[in-house]
């Protein structure tokens, strides 16, 4: 008997064998070889030159920025979050699903789009120059950091305070404590648990930050990330690029490990029925709308209407620009954006067919088998692309894996990053199988193939489709591993082409940018949407 309770939930020896081939490949062949070339090449090269290299006051500099940067940005999502946190966990309210989704929206959305969204709100606004520049700064870092990463902290803490009730606040209010004291004494310290989780999420994201950094921080502003780029694409300066992947893997594998430590101690409670919330307040209403429509709305509407400007007013000038090709480019927007919609659909179906073998092993495998291959699996979301790239870059133009100059090679990195995506939303959706079902199905005479055919498959397509969704949304803007990965003018992706264009003065290649990014921008935003509409009751961590 399985964890489900049903014998048919576990596989045989060979079928288990079979069905985890594949995913093992994968991820051996394209993750773990490339990583491991990394940290063999660390161990191997000249250990006087990597202690010199360590000992640099720029590499101190570097790791440090990457650090505090990285906290700042983490405490700063967490409080500005906390009050629609608050809002959508104990009210009811018009528009409250609408809301959630658009908080959402922002995390899956490329890098290079939200660059290229800021720098058109900083330029409207003004704070491209003079005393109160903002665009190559530390606060517009900060910002876009922000902007990203909200969901995190409303989807964590959101669901986790929703279900938790407010029993001990009524009580502590009905004992003399005001709302504050409340809130301090009572609601944060059971809110602590989400909070930690939520906080070490955005705290890796944030320390793997690279297209953000590299838009908006510009050339003066350094993480371990942006500098493992600069050396090994810009300068062919191997070594220092290899020194530098070195301490990015220690710090993402210390932060993975905390991660992964505070979600097994999150237990998130049953939610409340929502008849039971109470509409808020208006006030209260208003000033959370207002503060989402800051955030996350203006810097959009800023990006649309400079899609739109053009020196005689406005116009769709600059969209059908994108089927020039102009000098910065070897190939024109818009074949940039079918490279990068067919490297999408490619890596999503390799996504959905890895994760989908994967999250079987991961459900009606032993109990070893499971927990190595869930945790295998779901490093590459993690670990830095910057320096998945670089791994790639190194390790895979040698026989017989002498596939860098391969088409293939770019959905396979994508792939990489939306497995995690898949597994995360299939897993609970195929634990979440009543067993007397496939007890049912087996007396009527069906084979335990038939029995998962006919039983698993139905109820788990919408959990595939979910998945395959965020695989698409992630691979659509992938930016950090492509800058590796891309030797031919034919694989030239949109969100590579977008930073270029955005990266050159020029008020028409500047138009062109800003449509670019809408155009992207319109593709996430519409997969964020099917993933809402189909999501429905299935259960995931995502």
């Amino acid at each position: 008997m399985d964890r489900s309770g049903s014998p048919l939930g576990r596989l045989s020896n060979r079928g288990l064998l079979l069905v985890a081939l594949a995913p093992v490949t994968f991820l051996t062949v394209f993750f773990v070889y490339p990583i491991a070339s990394i940290l063999w090449r660390g161990a191997t090269s000249d250990i006087g030159s990597l202690l010199e290299s360590f000992g640099k006051p720029t590499f101190v500099r570097v790791v440090w920025f990457t650090l505090w940067q990285a906290a700042a940005s983490t405490a700063l999502t967490v409080v500005i979050a906390l009050p629609t946190c608050h809002l959508l966990a104990l009210h009811r309210f018009r528009g409250r699903a609408a809301l959630r989704a658009a908080t959402t929206v922002p995390f899956v959305l490329p890098t290079v789009v939200v660059g290229g969204a800021f720098t058109a709100l900083f330029d409207r606004l003004g704070l491209v120059g003079g005393v109160f520049r903002v665009h190559h700064t530390i606060w517009a870092v900060l910002l876009a950091h922000v902007f990203f990463n909200v969901a995190v902290v409303v989807r964590t803490v959101g669901s986790f305070w929703e279900g938790m009730g407010v029993g001990p606040e009524e009580q502590a209010r009905s004992l003399g404590a005001s709302p504050w004291q409340a809130l301090r004494w009572v609601t944060l310290p059971r809110l602590g648990p989400a909070l930690a989780s939520a906080a070490s999420i955005v705290f890796l994201f944030c320390l793997t930050s690279f297209g953000v950094i590299l838009i908006l921080g510009g050339p003066t502003m350094a993480t371990l990330e942006t500098e493992v780029w600069r050396h090994a694409v810009w300068r062919g300066d191997l070594p220092s690029a290899t020194a530098l992947a070195v301490v990015q893997l220690v710090a993402v594998v210390a932060a993975v490990a905390v991660t992964n430590r505070l979600q097994r101690r999150l237990v998130v409670p049953g939610r409340q029925q929502a008849g039971r919330l109470p509409k808020p307040a208006r006030h209260l209403l208003a000033a959370n709308l207002a503060g989402v429509g800051l955030l996350i709305g203006l810097p959009v509407a800023v990006l649309l209407e400079r899609s739109l400007s053009t020196h005689g007013g406005y116009s769709f000038r600059n969209y059908s620009a994108l089927a020039d090709r102009v000098d910065l480019l070897p190939v024109s927007s818009l074949v940039a954006l079918s490279n990068s919609l067919l490297f999408a659909v490619l890596a999503t179906g390799m996504a959905v067919v890895v994760g989908g073998l994967a999250s079987v092993v991961v459900v009606h495998g032993r109990h070893w088998t499971s927990r190595l291959l869930d945790l295998g699996m779901t490093l590459p979301l993690g670990a830095s692309a910057v320096t998945l790239g670089f791994g790639m870059l190194i390790a895979l133009d040698e026989p017989p894996l002498d596939v860098r100059s391969s088409r293939w090679l770019v959905p396979v990195a994508h792939a990489l990053v939306g497995v995690p995506f898949v597994i995360r939303i299939l897993v609970p959706t195929l634990r979440s199988v009543d067993a007397r079902l496939r007890e049912a199905a087996a007396v009527l005479g069906a084979s335990p193939t038939s029995v998962r055919m006919e039983v698993d498959l139905p109820i788990a397509w919408r959990g595939l489709l979910v998945g395959a969704g965020f695989a698409f949304a992630v691979s659509i803007g992938e930016f950090g591993a492509t800058s590796f990965l891309p030797r031919s003018p034919d694989r030239l992706t949109a969100p590579l082409a977008l930073f270029r264009l955005l990266g050159t003065p020029g008020e028409a290649l500047r138009g062109q940018a800003m449509a670019l990014a809408v155009v992207l921008m319109g593709l996430t935003a519409c997969a964020v949407l099917a993933i809402e509409r189909v999501r429905g009751p299935i259960r995931g961590s995502l």
